[in-house]
């Protein structure tokens, strides 16, 4: 497999003491503080994504080893989108030249272009190899059978990064446009919505031959005829990464506005939902008809929406791109620094790790495993923080009674991606943090930070994934260019479908404890 080498080049060059060219855009915030640090750690986070990419078809592999060495033998509709606008990054950042970015790009538009896709939908599927484009119908490590499926956050990656392209280089502009507009984000919508909500919502994605494990057979919703097998799941909460697809289909005219109704922010309250991680305190809202649960949990004096599981990717990843802060000034704007504060309380005070940032990513004993805040998430068992998987079970009262409130935490797991994300909402503790795990806890290599790191035991996950990079490009990219990355997904046919319905939701997050700050 070739590779192109630039990003190692220009590694090179730092090290030596010479300097590249940061074109204007990267000016905004010139001489902040911490400006180096996130240069130098951009720099090397592009080197691991420039080695996991073959340079033949512009397809990243999913991963790749920590020595840069061995890359995955498959990639995805999302690793792919991570690419393309991580090369924008790195050509905006100056780590790429103009004709370099636009050359790489290129490359991987046009392979995409030759992708076998469902041809109902213009969706991708979930799985290529990397090195040929051919869907994979049997997994590269194990020989066991893929059963092709279509995704419906994976697509809505790809096509974020379609927009992306289209305006970071016009003369793309045609090769992503032809892509993007064949992709029908209706055929994930479903108008009757998930049981116990009060508008539609996504299913999880769909198969074109039945799976041996659940699914429910149906007439694609996008009015094709043609009969597919839907996941069994919607992706019926709030915060959650999955709305880049529902921001997506609003954007594009294929769903409507209200989809934003059509997710839990919590479960409803009362006994019957006793299976949650807390019983939520909130009020019922109406938004054009429809009447909405704002619903909060607590933590440390903080009440916000949260995640399924209770991780930082869920809650930050699509605020990347989407500016969410700005256009819901009484939902994202307060639960995203509250997300964020919750995670650092969670790992500097109430574990005592002392580092914070926790979200799905390698586990540094092997594999792959979810982490969050397990008191941050709706799911009753929780995405844990350490590699115990340590369960905080707290009462619910007139409910039924917790068994662990306040347990001892073991190994703590950070993902430093998660801390990246957390970068518009407290650069100073992001900087101090990320700082720390590269000096102390050593967890950092020739392609930047590794994947994760258990504190305690000091294992590290020497292992680089092509998404989480990504979001880590991107998080820089918004730190040191003024969110680029946002100005180039937006357009003013998304600011008008989108933000009216976005502006009027108020999620009911406080600072100051439960509830609108009722102690």
């Amino acid at each position: 497999m070739k590779r192109w080498v630039s990003a190692v080049a220009v590694a090179g060059m730092i090290a030596t003491g010479l300097t590249i060219a940061v074109p204007a855009a990267a000016e905004n915030g010139q001489g902040r503080p911490g400006n180096d640090l996130l240069e130098r750690w951009a720099i090397d986070t592009w080197t691991s994504l420039d080695a996991m990419t073959d340079e033949e078809t512009g397809l990243p592999s999913d991963n790749i080893t920590g020595d840069l060495a061995t890359v995955g033998a498959y990639t995805s509709p999302t690793n792919i989108g991570g690419y393309l606008w991580s090369t924008v990054t790195a050509r905006d950042l100056g780590i790429l030249s103009a004709d370099e970015a636009r050359d790489r790009m290129a490359t991987t538009l046009a392979t995409l272009g030759t992708l076998e896709r469902n041809g109902a939908s213009g969706m991708f599927y979930n799985w290529y190899d990397p090195a040929t484009g051919a869907k994979l119908t049997t997994w590269p490590d194990s020989g066991d059978a893929v059963h092709p499926f279509l995704s419906t956050v994976d697509n809505g990656w790809l096509a974020a990064a379609l927009r992306i392209v289209r305006e970071a280089e016009p003369s793309l502009a045609g090769q992503a446009d032809a892509l993007y507009d064949s992709m029908d984000f209706s055929a994930f919508f479903n108008p009757e919505g998930a049981p116990g909500l009060p508008a539609g919502t996504n299913r999880g994605g769909f198969w074109e031959a039945a799976p041996p494990d659940c699914s429910t057979a149906a007439p694609m919703y996008n009015g094709s005829g043609e009969t597919v097998y839907y996941t069994c799941h919607h992706y019926d909460t709030t915060v959650s990464e999955s709305r880049i697809a529902t921001y997506l289909g609003i954007a594009n005219g294929q769903i409507p506005a209200t989809a934003l109704y059509g997710t839990h922010r919590t479960m409803p309250p009362g006994c019957d939902w006793d299976w949650q991680e807390q019983l939520p305190t909130g009020e019922y809202r109406t938004y054009d008809g429809f009447e909405v649960w704002e619903g909060v949990y607590s933590y440390a004096g903080m009440s916000f929406v949260p995640a399924w599981g209770g991780s930082m990717f869920e809650a930050l990843m699509p605020d990347l791109l989407v500016p969410e802060e700005k256009w819901g000034p009484r939902s994202w704007r307060l639960n995203h620094p509250i997300t964020v504060a919750v995670h650092k309380h969670h790992g500097l005070d109430d574990a005592g790790y002392g580092y914070w940032g926790f979200s799905p990513a390698s586990n540094p004993f092997g594999g792959y495993s979810e982490y969050g805040v397990d008191l941050a998430g709706m799911r009753s068992d929780g995405y844990f923080s350490d590699a115990e998987h340590t369960d905080v079970d707290i009462d619910h009262p007139g409910c039924s009674m917790g068994a662990n409130a306040e347990p001892e935490f073991g190994d703590g797991v950070v993902t430093p991606h998660a801390a990246f994300l957390a970068l518009p909402y407290d650069r100073e503790g992001v900087l101090d943090n990320l700082s720390r795990i590269e000096d102390e806890l050593g967890a950092y290599g020739p392609g930047g930070f590794y994947d994760s790191v258990a504190v305690r035991s000091g294992t590290i996950a020497e292992r680089y994934l092509s998404l989480d990079q990504s979001m880590i490009m991107a998080a820089i990219g918004n730190a040191l260019t003024g969110d680029t990355l946002k100005d180039y997904f937006v357009d003013r046919d998304m600011e008008d479908r989108l933000r009216p319905a976005m502006r009027q939701q108020d999620f009911g997050s406080s600072w100051r404890g439960p509830a609108h700050g009722d102690e």
